[in-house]
């Protein structure tokens, strides 16, 4: 596959009072993806979005909705946000007892599916799923909060779900702590999509702060 940069803002870490409008910026300043981080309160220690937010800002904007489920039961929610407006669907390896089954539901839909790995899952879950899988989300923080440090550690993970995937149409996101300090070595691991919060929406310029972003991915 064609190794393309993605830069995916999180809209965790978007003004919450005028939400639509945050979407419409980070689309005209370059976004490639909007990234939707839903919490349950339960799978990790935080509430967000339901399906309708997700139903409510559909209409702001044309780009991919990058929704990753951090939600646990997971499968009966996956039509819901489905429906609501959803284009790739992440669950997590940790939150469903049959993975290969959430993901062929996930695909009946007719969307994209993605496994998400907490930082301390190792990669080897996902090994036997990898053709029904069209993208693996590391998390290099523990999932929860936005704002959190980059944990070094999941560098040799992104490296060695790299080689796993090989030539398979697969992205490889990361998510937690991706900033102008950590891009470069999560790239050079091989990470080709990048899920940035505060990096995006903590700057005075969202367009400035993306392709800076995307400058330092491609330096690697």
């Amino acid at each position: 596959m064609a190794n393309d940069t993605v830069i995916a803002p999180s809209i965790l870490s978007a003004d919450f009072a005028k939400l639509g409008e945050e979407v419409s910026a980070i689309d005209s300043a370059g976004a490639d993806w909007i990234h939707i981080d839903v919490m349950d309160g339960h799978f990790v220690p935080n509430l967000t979005f339901g399906p309708p937010i997700i139903k409510a800002i559909r209409p702001c904007t044309d780009k991919i909705f990058d929704v990753h489920l951090m939600i646990e039961p997971v499968d009966a929610f996956i039509g819901a946000y489905a429906e609501a407006g959803a284009d790739i669907i992440t669950v997590h390896a940790e939150a469903t007892p049959h993975l290969d089954r959430s993901l062929q539901l996930i695909r009946s839909l007719g969307k994209k599916a993605g496994v998400a790995l907490n930082p301390g899952t190792p990669d080897s879950v996902v090994e036997y799923v990898l053709g029904k899988v069209d993208l693996i989300l590391v998390m290099s923080v523990n999932p929860g909060f936005g704002g959190q440090s980059f944990i070094t550690a999941q560098i040799k993970k992104i490296r060695k779900l790299r080689t796993m995937v090989g030539d398979r149409p697969i992205r490889i996101e990361v998510d937690g702590g991706v900033n102008n300090e950590t891009i470069n070595s999560v790239a050079k691991a091989g990470a080709d999509t990048f899920v940035a919060g505060s990096a995006v929406f903590g700057a005075l310029d969202y367009q400035t702060a993306i392709q800076r972003l995307r400058y330092k991915a491609h330096a690697a």
